[in-house]
C-alpha cells in the first residue's frame, strides 16, 4: 500500500494537468458547437467540397456533424489521441522509472516481491486513469448541457465517454510492455508519442481507405463513435480486440517483470 501512495504522489501533478488538457480542449471544441449547429448549411456545403477520403480520415460525417453527437465524436477523435498520449505515457514512465533513476536494485532490496511492486503500479495507474475518466465525464457531460440546442441520446454521448477509458486502457497495457521490453529506455517521452501517433496516423489510413482489416491494428479503430451514436453499443468484435491486447500486453509484462536481470547501478 506505501508503494501504491507513492506512485500515486509521484504522477498525482502530471494527472492533474492532463485533466486540465483534456477539458481545456473539449471546452475550446465544445464552444464551437452552437456556431457550427446556426450555419449547419454553409457547414454542410463546405464539407462537401472536401475529398472523402480527407472526411474519413478525420471522422467528418456530412449527416450528423451539426448534431450534438456528432459534432462531439469528431472532437473525441482529438481527445483521445490526448488520452492515448496519457494513458501510455503514464505505463511506461512508472515501468521504467526505477531503471531510469538506477534505483531498481535498491528497491529489490527491500521486502517487497516484484509481483506486489508490479500490482501496486499497476493499481495506481488504474487509479489516475479512472480519476482523469471521471473529470472528464463530469466535465464534459455539464459542456455537453450548456452547448446543446435539441434533446440528445445520454446513452450514446456516455458510452462515447466511457470509451476513453477503454481505449487509455489498452495503450497503457502498451506502455507497460514497451517498458518492460525496452529495459534500458532513458526517455519515455519519445516513445509515448512514436507509438500513439503511429497507431493515430495507420487509423486515419485505414478510415480514409476502407480497409476493415487495419482496424484491429489499431486502437483508435476499436471504438467507432459514429457506430455508437447509431446504435448505442459497442462493436462486439473490437471489443474482444482491445481485451485481447490488453491481456497480452499484461501476460508479456508480468512475465518480463519476474524473469529479467536487474543490473546493480
Amino acid at each position: 500500500m506505501n508503494m501504491y501512495r507513492h506512485e500515486l504522489r509521484m504522477y498525482r501533478s502530471n494527472t492533474i494537468l492532463w485533466m486540465v488538457a483534456l477539458v481545456g480542449i473539449a471546452g475550446v471544441f465544445m464552444s464551437f458547437y452552437p456556431i457550427f449547429a446556426a450555419e449547419a448549411e454553409p457547414f454542410k456545403e463546405l464539407l462537401r467540397s472536401m475529398p472523402q477520403e480527407v472526411m474519413a480520415a478525420f471522422g467528418l460525417q456530412i449527416d450528423s456533424i451539426t448534431s450534438l453527437l456528432g459534432f462531439y465524436s469528431y472532437v473525441c477523435l482529438y481527445i483521445s489521441l490526448l488520452g492515448a498520449i496519457q494513458a501510455i505515457h503514464l505505463g511506461a514512465s512508472m515501468m521504467s522509472a526505477e531503471t531510469r533513476a538506477k534505483t531498481a536494485d535498491f528497491l529489490l532490496t527491500k521486502p517487497v516481491t516484484r509481483g506486489a511492486v508490479l500490482r501496486s503500479k499497476a493499481l495506481a495507474a488504474l487509479t489516475l486513469l479512472c480519476v482523469t475518466q471521471a473529470v472528464y465525464f463530469a466535465a464534459s457531460t455539464a459542456l455537453a448541457f450548456l452547448v446543446q440546442r435539441e434533446a440528445f441520446s445520454y446513452t450514446a454521448f456516455a458510452l462515447i465517454n466511457a470509451s476513453l477509458l477503454l481505449t487509455q486502457l489498452v495503450f497503457l497495457s502498451l506502455g507497460f510492455a514497451a517498458a518492460l521490453l525496452l529495459p534500458r529506455l532513458k526517455t519515455v517521452l519519445p516513445l509515448s508519442l512514436g507509438v500513439v501517433f503511429s497507431l493515430f496516423m495507420l487509423s486515419a489510413v485505414g478510415a480514409s481507405s476502407g480497409d476493415g482489416g487495419l482496424r484491429y491494428l489499431t486502437p483508435f479503430q476499436y471504438f467507432d463513435r459514429m457506430h455508437i451514436v447509431w446504435h448505442e453499443r459497442y462493436e462486439p468484435e473490437f471489443l474482444v480486440a482491445g481485451a485481447a491486447v490488453i491481456a497480452l500486453c499484461v501476460w508479456f509484462s508480468v512475465l518480463r517483470c519476474l524473469k529479467r536481470d536487474v543490473h546493480a547501478s
